[in-house]
């Protein structure tokens, strides 16, 4: 296997294995990734996700040139319902994921950047979308994702030259929540991780799956919306815990239920 999943601590921590080819993604490690949103899905023991590239020089580069086999309309017409990596535009997992950014994040890699919640990355780190540059395009999330989240003029900047952008400006352009030092990047996420995880798992998922089916509801509809974690989370043992843990000036000690 080369796409590894470590779950410890109500943290899943998924890697890509493939640090001789950057980190490049082929159909067989898509589907490796595809396993590994499931399997997260299917637990209710995680609260939070970390997703990174094995290695110093990258995060993912995207899809494997050397495993192209098909034309740009063969690999258009194949069915990729979560964008690029099963996690670009996933809506199914209601937990909190991280990318740990620690190189190139190009292509395929910086869409699955885009599917993630917060962005941590090294100085070292690079993004872009180089898709024009060999006849193709930003097909697994790129073209609809990135005008989503930037101002227009910023997101056609990246698509249309195909030059790769550091970190220092991803964090301008809204991208990059935090920028550190390679050798501190492991500390900027665990300080991620931990205030993430401090929080009620069930509040977590309420407010993710939330954030996930209400982006295209306007304000009035999405606060009506009662999402099957929302009504979970404020029916829980847990949102009784957390005010009486305020009121006792304590640490909470959270049940997930």
């Amino acid at each position: 296997m080369t796409v590894r999943l470590d779950i410890a601590d109500r943290v899943a921590r998924v890697v890509i294995d493939r640090a001789d080819r950057l980190n490049a993604v082929d159909a067989a490690h898509e589907a490796e990734l595809e396993a590994a949103w499931q399997e997260i899905e299917r637990r209710s023991d995680v609260s939070c996700v970390v997703l990174t590239g094995a290695g110093e020089k990258a995060f993912c580069v995207g899809a494997d040139m050397k495993d192209v086999g098909k034309s740009g309309l063969e690999y258009w017409a194949d069915a990729r319902p979560h964008g690029f990596g099963g996690i670009a535009y996933r809506r199914s997992l209601d937990v909190p994921v991280i990318a740990r950014v620690n190189g190139y994040a190009l292509g395929g890699g910086f869409e699955m950047v885009l599917g993630c919640d917060i962005v941590v990355a090294s100085e070292k780190a690079q993004f872009g979308l180089p898709e024009g540059r060999v006849g193709r395009m930003p097909l697994d999330g790129g073209m609809v994702l990135l005008q989503r989240k930037i101002p227009h003029n910023l997101a056609m900047g990246v698509m249309l030259t195909g030059r790769r952008f550091s970190a220092a400006e991803m964090a301008g352009f809204g991208i990059v929540n935090e920028v550190a030092p390679a050798d501190q990047l492991d500390a900027a996420v665990d300080r991620w991780v931990a205030d993430i995880v401090a929080n009620a798992p069930l509040s977590l998922r309420a407010i993710k799956q939330t954030v996930n089916r209400t982006g295209h509801l306007s304000p009035a509809e999405a606060q009506a919306l009662r999402t099957p974690a929302l009504v979970a989370a404020l029916a829980s043992e847990d949102s009784q815990e957390g005010v009486r843990a305020f009121n006792e000036k304590r640490a909470p000690v959270w049940k997930g239920r």
